[in-house]
């Protein structure tokens, strides 16, 4: 993989809005699955891994997949099992080379060539397996028998049902460094869930960016200026000690490429107290989550990424992200009116939905300008007469 040069802040700004309408485009119809498929993206400019925690059939698998295909290069995807070999992940061995004595692997269209890769049930693979996958994680490299291959891999994702017990199975989980518990979508939204699960299906996905997209964005984020956002940093970890969340060095030292990666994909040059927020995915468990979004939740209220605004969001748990992502999403809806009349009531139901998150989940002094304008033209089209005598 290839060094891009520096991107400036033009660039980065492009890139970024790039990058979010492949993450719009992929999280389409993924109901409530929005900050896994923006974590995804974060992941990869950061050259990190993602750890997603959950049941079966919670669209983990999906989501990945539908980002490769929004911002290509190429795929790899399996379920681990106890008696999965592994010439099912890295290729077999080349048996015309092995009649010469040499031990050397194909991998063709296996995980040592991917640029993504989907790893389910990943702690039921062997010693052998992980061992290997160690290699390829950390520096990127394949190495089995006589072969030696660099690996283009930008994000690997892991899903598992919970997290290992097994100390050394721990010892492998905390390689991935991005951290998210997902569970099945809740009662009031089973009508979105059908409704879109119904069209995912129906359209192909757009390429909307590319893999030199994530590459730009990820040399910059290597190259940038941390100085003045460490105080704050510091400040945080601190914060998170006091309260009894712990986190090894390797994951505070490595929490600092998913701020620079945040600060890329919000389109500025620096890192600064607004890019924080990807330091909760940091912590290991979902309790010890809850309790740094707690204890941080005045540090992290300046949290600002329109570009991954539900995962900030999550984060955060601040107003002005709710206002920026409600913004975005009230916009793309109202633009998004169906010519069909059969549609309209269920469009005008999601505007509805939207209003009643605006009114119920932020105070008039925290709505921006741009949430403002976009709360007036849904009441316009929802109450024509109400919005004439506001």
């Amino acid at each position: 993989m290839s060094t891009p040069s520096t991107a400036s802040n033009t660039d980065l700004t492009a890139i970024a809005a790039s990058l979010r309408r492949a993450i719009a485009e992929a999280a389409s119809g993924l109901v409530e699955r929005e900050t896994l498929v923006e974590l995804i993206v974060l992941a990869a400019v950061a050259q990190e891994h993602l750890l997603v925690i959950g049941p079966p059939g919670t669209a983990k698998s999906v989501a990945v997949h539908r980002i490769a295909q929004t911002i290509g290069g190429r795929y790899f995807e399996y379920l681990l099992g106890r008696f999965t070999e592994p010439n099912e992940i890295f290729g077999p061995v080349d048996l015309r080379k092995l009649k010469e004595g040499v031990i050397e692997t194909e991998v063709s269209g296996m995980l040592p060539e991917a640029d993504i890769a989907f790893l389910d049930e990943i702690f039921q693979g062997s010693t052998a397996i992980l061992n290997t996958l160690l290699g390829i994680l950390n520096e990127r490299e394949f190495r089995r028998g006589h072969t030696r291959i660099h690996c283009p891999l930008r994000v690997c994702v892991g899903a598992s049902n919970a997290l290992p017990e097994d100390e050394s199975l721990a010892a492998f989980a905390d390689r991935f460094l991005v951290r998210i518990f997902v569970e099945p979508i809740p009662d009031p939204m089973l009508e979105q869930l059908l409704d879109g699960g119904w069209k995912l299906e129906q359209r192909p996905m757009e390429r909307k960016a590319t893999m030199a997209d994530i590459d730009r964005l990820a040399a910059a984020a290597r190259q940038s200026d941390m100085s003045r956002v460490r105080s704050a940093l510091s400040h945080a970890l601190r914060i998170l000690r006091m309260a009894g969340v712990s986190l090894s060095d390797r994951r505070v030292v490595k929490a600092q490429f998913l701020i620079a990666a945040a600060a890329m994909l919000a389109g500025r040059s620096a890192a600064t107290e607004a890019d924080l927020w990807p330091l909760i995915y940091v912590v290991p468990t979902p309790q010890q989550q809850d309790i740094a979004r707690e204890s941080l939740r005045e540090l992290l209220a300046a949290t600002d990424n329109s570009t991954l605004p539900s995962a900030a969001e999550q984060a955060s748990a601040g107003p002005l992200m709710r206002a920026i992502r409600l913004g975005l999403a009230g916009k793309e809806l109202l633009h998004a009116q169906p010519a069909d009349p059969a549609e309209k009531d269920a469009w005008r139901l999601k505007l509805e939905g939207i209003l009643r998150e605006i009114d119920a989940g932020l105070a008039p002094e925290q709505m921006n300008e741009e949430l403002s304008g976009v709360r007036a033209a849904i009441v316009k089209v929802l109450d024509p007469q109400k919005a004439t005598g506001e």
